[in-house]
């Protein structure tokens, strides 16, 4: 039997000026949940509640302070337990609720990353907010998704499939919403200010929202999405593909040497020599690779670790690690083919494009070789990033990697790509562009991507931002179609940016507030212009810089101690591209 509703809200109204321990209970949190048929297709478990107060620590930046400050939370630790009308399976989500005295009307809602959602509900309590993470009805919280991709070989587990996708997040929002005014006795149309934070696949997931259930968030920040799932996953062998079908494996050192040598040679082009290349398109449109022929390399020997899914020198699961010998010579006119293959991406036979790459500049992770003692040669690496794409998503084999390319062409890529972007184009590709539900709701959008990365591709954010504008502002002139994007969505390149983070090989700026940016925007009608980045390391470690917003670029001018945005036509046509290769339009 539920408690009287009238007496479990007085109870609440005076615990909210008094302990989180009040409200903190089995019987107040099964007292708020929504009546069974509500939520369309949740049935709710009311035997399955649990909640106890609980303590969190949170450590942030402080601009205002130059460093970072831990805070200590306490909050209500909450687990809710739902069915789906008639499947008879099981979700379990997890929400931390602060006391009610630092609750201020927020839900917020963090992203994972590789194939996992995020699994700490916490991440929101230093807003002031309710935070939630799920199971995803698979045990998410144990297991990532491309474990649980196949039941089988050739049997795809489409829940599983759907329920990462954007499923499972956009239902705990739903439901955490509800669960929030309950929790703190507000109406049931009371305004709670809901928000999404994350990068790489926390960057998909947050686009996932964004794109399926865009009236239930009023901000979402997405980093580095890891859409457009086909392409980007196969690209992720396409270096591989590379230097088999030029038949020459690059020495590590040797191709360090090209990227740390085209650094040197396009930092300047920016305006400015601070070892960051903000202008890769100046680099693009002026720098010939092959000017670093013969020029000497050298590396110690040492243990490398290969890159698993979505991180830039980081270990991840997936990854491996190898022995490297000594490596001394000079960089080879087949080590610069393979490297000016690579940026210019993936064409199939008949030179039709097929997919972007990485920004002239960036690292060549996923063209690491691996060294034979045995043969003392460089051999095949096949990144697991993609290789297991191709395996589980494409072949539908229960295998972690390619054991090895053989008869594999350019062609064969455009073939795993074309397969994948169709097979899951309403759940994993997370690319559709007309997002008018979530403008129309007044949602704000603010996307970042390391102009950098290794992993995923910063022209690819660029070709999403690019679609969205072509397809919710196409009859619109250009400036109107770019002030009328703004109001709402926001794109930043981070100059010299990796994956989600900061370059050991370029110490550029990187965005530390993104949150409170955020909130002002949506709470306070302080729409951002230009993005606060501050540099975390090298000659001008501490420096703030406020990045343009794109399609401005960066430009120092004549040894300036700031950089204006300017309008480069040229440059920015070098970041449009087209995919002739497909026959379907590549969003």
């Amino acid at each position: 039997m539920r408690q009287s509703r009238n007496a479990l809200v007085a109870l609440a109204a005076s615990a909210s000026a008094a302990s989180l321990s009040s409200v903190c209970t089995t019987s107040w949190v099964k007292s708020i949940l929504p009546t069974n048929g509500t939520l369309l297709g949740i049935d709710l478990v009311p035997s399955a509640v649990t909640a106890s107060v609980y303590n969190a620590s949170s450590s942030s930046s402080s601009s205002s302070a130059g460093g970072m400050s831990t805070a200590s939370y306490n909050y209500c630790n909450v687990t809710v337990t739902y069915t789906h009308t008639g499947k008879g399976d099981t979700v379990v989500v997890k929400y931390a609720f602060p006391d009610p005295s630092d609750f201020k009307n927020r839900f917020y809602v963090a992203g994972g990353g590789g194939f996992s959602l995020s699994s700490d509900a916490t991440g929101g309590l230093e807003y002031g907010a309710v935070g939630g993470a799920t199971d995803a009805g698979y045990d998410a919280f144990d297991y990532s998704y491309d474990e649980v991709v196949l039941y089988g070989n050739g049997s795809i587990n489409w829940d599983a499939t759907y329920m990462f996708g954007y499923q499972a997040l956009g239902e705990m929002t739903i439901l955490g919403k509800a669960l929030t005014r309950g929790f703190y006795s507000k109406a049931d149309d009371a305004k709670v200010y809901t928000y999404y934070e994350g990068c790489s696949d926390g960057g998909r997931e947050g686009m996932s929202q964004v794109q399926r259930y865009g009236e239930e968030y009023d901000g979402a920040i997405t980093g580095a999405p890891a859409f457009r799932f086909a392409q980007q996953q196969v690209h992720h062998v396409f270096s591989s593909a590379v230097e088999q079908t030029l038949d020459y494996y690059p020495p590590p050192c040797e191709l360090d040497k090209i990227v740390n040598a085209t650094i040197a040679a396009c930092d300047p082009l920016d305006g400015r020599t601070d070892g960051v290349v903000s202008r890769t398109d100046l680099c693009k449109l002026n720098f010939d690779l092959k000017t670093i022929i013969g020029e000497p390399y050298y590396c110690a020997e040492q243990n490398y670790t290969s890159l698993g899914f979505g991180f830039s020198k980081r270990q991840a699961e997936g990854s491996t690690t190898s022995y490297q010998p000594a490596q001394n010579g000079t960089v080879s006119a087949e080590g610069v083919a393979v490297a000016e293959a690579i940026y210019n991406g993936l064409h199939n036979s008949a030179n039709q494009r097929a997919y972007l790459s990485w920004q002239i500049a960036s690292e060549l992770s996923d063209a690491a070789t691996t060294y034979n003692s045995d043969t003392d040669s460089w051999e095949l690496s096949i990144p697991s990033t993609g290789g297991e794409y191709v395996t589980k998503f494409v072949q539908l084999l229960d295998l972690d990697n390619l054991s090895d390319l053989d008869g594999v062409t350019y062609d064969t890529l455009v073939d795993w790509m074309r397969t994948g972007m169709i097979r899951y184009m309403d759940s994993l590709q997370t690319t559709l562009p007309d997002l008018t539900p979530f403008q129309a709701s007044g949602g704000k959008l603010l996307h970042y991507h390391g102009e950098s990365d290794p992993s995923i591709p910063s022209g690819s954010s660029v070709h999403y931002w690019q679609a969205v504008r072509s397809i919710m502002y196409g009859n619109l002139t250009a400036s109107e179609s770019l002030s009328a994007l703004s109001d709402w969505y926001q794109f930043y390149l981070i100059p010299g940016a990796a994956h989600c983070g900061t370059n050991s090989l370029q110490p550029g700026p990187y965005p530390e507030n993104n949150m409170q940016i955020m909130i002002d925007w949506v709470e306070n009608g302080v729409k951002p212009s230009r993005l606060n980045a501050t540099v975390s390391s090298g000659d001008y470690e501490g420096e703030t810089q406020m990045l343009c917003q794109w399609p401005q670029r960066p430009l120092w001018k004549n040894g300036s101690s700031s950089f204006v945005c300017v309008n480069d036509e040229k440059s920015i046509d070098s970041w449009t591209y087209s995919f002739p290769a497909f026959e379907l339009p590549v969003y």
